[in-house]
């Protein structure tokens, strides 16, 4: 039976390497899919796991582990970025900019919590330790692993931070769920007043493009071409169709308005009052019974050459006698501005003759089995550029030791950068979602997996003869009191509605399980719009958080 004795207790055995990370990430999993008053852990079920298997003694060799760790988080970090890039910056736009701010202040807070609780405890507690259960007390997975990444550069020798963090986890997810519903009960907040200011709101909605159809009234554009009227107007907008004297056609920039056309306009929502009292009054017309042909149809990109091309540079009015009124870009439908950048993935939605919309199909490529398939070159292009990166030392004065931003920050910084701005490099940053989370999945069970195995061993002495209570209590008070605050702070000044405030609660915590309860209690996706506004920076800044904490004050 030596075979079986290697299998499972040999820690430099490749099989027995596979065979314990395979049954603590299945295992660990399944059992996170169980939900408790609605609530589940999700993958992080993956660190409590292999703790449970650590503590029994299953191990493996130090530097098998420090390497499967280490390229988990990489991967992870990494997708993270590429899905946030594109939003990263966008995030920082007008009613983007209050959220962040707050979310700010929550980072802010919970880190000015962790250091009094710190200094307080007057060393009771290790500072590395104590960014473990800031990282617990915030569920924000990332963080923890470039904490991790720094302490490696410091060398450090004492208990794993891990502890610190499982602790701190479960009560943190309670505790974040807890301040959202503490929220509601302190303003005595009427969920179905909130869901008709949401309705009544405008919001920051100017990206989105406004259709309607218009009748021309005004005699001072009486035989003026379609150019002039834009110029006279000075807002952008599409006419992808007219209707004059019974009759439909596709106009181009010569085409002449007269007293009586119909025409159906495309645009921003800003800009749809202006347009209507300079053309005419709102009308109803179904286009799809008028005498001409035409048809609507979305065109996926998905031709290489076409990335980083302005959708002006197409002329695809002039060239094809089409007109492109909207493209959606990752679920948002955006308006067919000229100076739009298209990439690799976009829908475009065309309107014209059947024959005119497939040639374009065959300019935009339109072959969702491109799609299908990943874009290696730039995942690895980008890994490596990112820990070339997270690689260079740069000096503070008075640091005892230059500051990297490591295989957490490295890889992050660059996604986001190529995320936004890949195009202009011509490099294909599309991936479709199902793959960008199944590689986030992977990356992240394989980190979970080597913290919980690596920390196992010492996990029960600490909870049950250390000072594992100690930390469950520190966490949540770093959990609560910001949330807290900030929330109270953000529903009387600057009255934020409350659906959007539990998702500026859950995306400020990175909380996929505070998400859920608040969709689920909302009914509709405002709390997904505000996690996802502040999502891009606070993700950003967690991970960065610890990792300057340790590098300046260990």
């Amino acid at each position: 039976m030596d075979w079986l004795d290697t299998l499972l207790w040999e820690p430099s055995s490749i099989a027995h390497v596979v065979c314990l990370y395979a049954f603590v990430i299945s295992v660990g999993v399944l059992l996170g899919k169980i939900k408790v008053c609605g609530i589940s852990l999700g993958v992080t079920f993956v660190l409590f796991m292999g703790i449970f298997m650590g503590h029994f003694g299953f191990s493996v060799e130090p530097h098998i582990l420090q390497f499967i760790r280490e390229f988990g988080l990489t991967l992870f970090v990494f997708c993270i970025g590429l899905q946030v890039g594109p939003s990263f910056f966008s995030s920082f736009k007008k009613g983007g900019m209050t959220l962040n701010m707050l979310a700010v202040a929550i980072v802010v807070l919970n880190i000015v919590v962790t250091l009094a609780i710190y200094f307080m405890a007057s060393g009771q507690v290790e500072l590395p330790m104590m960014i473990g259960i800031l990282y617990g007390a915030v569920t924000n997975t990332p963080g923890l692993g470039a904490a991790q990444e720094a302490l490696n550069q410091l060398h450090y020798t004492g208990d794993p931070i891990a502890l610190g963090y499982a602790c701190a986890y479960p009560l943190g997810v309670i505790g974040i769920i807890g301040s959202i519903i503490a929220i509601r009960y302190i303003f005595r907040i009427n969920l179905s007043d909130e869901e008709n200011a949401i309705h009544s709101q405008e919001g920051d909605m100017k990206h989105q493009p406004h259709m309607m159809t218009l009748e021309v009234r005004n005699e001072m554009i009486d035989g003026k071409r379609l150019l002039q009227v834009k110029d006279f107007l000075g807002r952008p907008f599409v006419c992808s169709r007219i209707r004059h004297e019974g009759h439909v056609s596709i106009p181009n920039q010569d085409t002449q308005f007269c007293l009586g056309d119909q025409l159906f306009i495309v645009c921003s929502e800003e800009d749809a009052a202006a347009v209507t009292a300079f053309i005419g009054r709102e009308i109803q017309v179904d286009w799809e019974k008028q005498d001409m042909p035409m048809v609507s149809r979305r065109i996926l990109v998905t031709k290489s050459d076409i990335n980083g091309k302005k959708l002006g540079s197409m002329h695809f009015r002039s060239m094809y006698g089409v007109n492109v009124t909207r493209v959606n870009r990752s679920g948002m439908d955006l308006f067919a501005d000229p100076n739009l950048v298209l990439q690799v993935g976009d829908r475009v939605m065309v309107v014209g003759q059947q024959d005119a919309v497939e040639r374009v199909a065959n300019v935009l490529g339109n072959q969702l089995k491109r799609l299908d398939t990943p874009n290696i070159v730039t995942i690895f292009v980008g890994i490596f550029l990112g820990i070339l990166l997270g690689s260079i030392p740069v000096a503070f004065p008075g640091m005892p030791t230059p500051v990297k931003l490591g295989l957490a920050g490295g890889p992050l910084v660059v996604a986001i950068l190529i995320g936004r701005f890949g195009h202009k490099l011509r490099l294909v940053t599309y991936t479709t979602m199902s793959a960008n989370l199944m590689l986030r999945e992977i990356g992240i069970v394989l980190f979970l997996a080597s913290v919980g195995i690596d920390a196992g061993q010492h996990f029960v002495e600490t909870v049950v003869e250390g000072d594992g209570l100690y930390y469950v209590l520190y966490g949540f008070l770093i959990t609560i009191i910001p949330l807290l605050l900030v929330g109270v702070f953000a529903r009387w000044y600057y009255k934020v509605n409350y659906f959007t405030l539990m998702g500026l609660i859950a995306g400020s915590t990175t909380d996929p399980p505070a998400l859920a309860y608040s969709n689920q209690a909302a009914g509709n996706d405002a709390p997904s719009v505000g996690y996802s506004t502040v999502y891009p920076l606070t993700m950003f800044l967690r991970i960065l958080a610890g990792q300057m904490i340790l590098l300046t004050m260990m």
